[in-house]
């Protein structure tokens, strides 16, 4: 069967809100490939549900299920989507140009989102107190936003790493949008980041993959409300 068939339908475990979530989400809009949501509400604790930890043992959205295949984790969901459906691809042909969408993928993935998750803040507010929380997440975001503005410096167009949108752009664009509206992130220190998130956030395929079009979105202000001193 040819790669770029589909046997089945795609089966996507989602919340909302969650970032990694929405990077999902947002590849399989730019690879116009369909898929079945099913939300996971995390808030009211679904994660930690029998059914779900044989999905996924270490209870966390987005998990995808292709026919038989259960897979976990943004950044392999991604990659097994490259691999096994060729079409609108997500990393360019050029080695250096896929280096460094894989590099921005990982700072995001790696140094950046898990030190401001839910878990991890609610952490830091038991241990040090509530007030700590918001600059903790700052300090992280920033450091990790400073590190992309430098590497895609020199080689950004209207995108990431040029014309097209790539994995980079994946991983940039719903991080921006979240920890903007949650944590107060000043963007005008990114000019090179907040440039190609607007450009990002024109697309179609991000636009449908917004948290509050998805099936499960409630008003965002019960849920996460801003984080202030």
């Amino acid at each position: 069967m040819d790669s770029n068939t589909q046997a089945s339908k795609l089966v996507l475990y989602s919340f909302w809100q969650s970032s990694c979530s929405w990077r999902v989400r947002f590849a399989l809009n730019l690879k116009g490939l369909p898929y079945e949501y099913r939300a996971v509400n995390l808030v009211k604790g679904e994660q930690f549900s029998p059914e779900f930890e044989k999905l996924n043992p270490l209870r966390c959205v987005p998990v995808l299920v292709d026919g038989d295949f259960v897979l976990s984790d943004s950044s392999a969901i991604l990659l097994y989507l490259e691999e096994k459906y060729l079409q609108n691809a997500l990393l360019p042909v050029d080695p250096k140009l896929r280096a460094v969408n894989l590099q921005a993928a990982s700072i995001i993935s790696s140094s950046t989102q898990p030190l401001h998750m839910l878990s991890v803040l609610k952490y830091i507010e038991e241990k040090v107190g509530p007030g700590e929380k918001l600059s903790w997440a700052q300090h992280n975001i920033e450091k990790g936003f400073h590190a992309l503005e430098k590497l895609l410096k020199g080689c950004h167009g209207k995108y990431a790493t040029g014309e097209k949108v790539y994995m980079a752009d994946v991983f940039l664009a719903p991080q921006i949008a979240l920890t903007t509206l949650r944590f107060n992130i000043d963007m005008s220190k990114f000019p090179t980041l907040s440039m190609i998130y607007e450009s990002c956030k024109a697309l179609p395929e991000f636009q449908a993959s917004i948290p509050e079009r998805q099936p499960d979105a409630v008003q965002l202000s019960c849920l996460y409300p801003r984080l202030n001193n």
